[in-house]
């Protein structure tokens, strides 16, 4: 004897071509993050941005570091972070596997 399978449950939501859906991710802070990203692509090697926390339009320094850690990473910059009282720093990080002087 072979069992039945269950009759689906009805569709309650909508069915779209997921070929048709804009994948790039714009969270709240898009804009943000995009000049981010683009001011570190122009800074040289060994400088970082300063940021100041109470110009980011509210956003939580986790959030931050993490929106900013996902924008340099989809724009392929490898990056690291540092914040203290007021500021929130960012840099481009170098791994050709070279030391770095000074």
């Amino acid at each position: 004897m072979t069992k039945e399978k269950p009759a689906p449950p009805p569709v309650k939501y909508r069915v779209v071509d997921s070929s048709l859906l804009d994948r790039g991710r714009r969270g709240k802070h898009f804009e943000l993050i995009k000049r981010v990203v683009e001011e570190l692509r122009a800074v040289k090697d060994g400088a970082a941005l300063e940021i100041p926390l109470d110009a980011v339009e509210g956003i939580g320094l986790a959030n931050l570091r993490s929106a900013v850690h996902r924008g340099a990473g989809a724009a392929g910059l490898e990056i690291e972070t540092l914040a203290d009282d007021k500021n929130f720093y960012v840099w481009k990080t170098r791994h050709d596997g070279h030391a770095s002087a000074g």
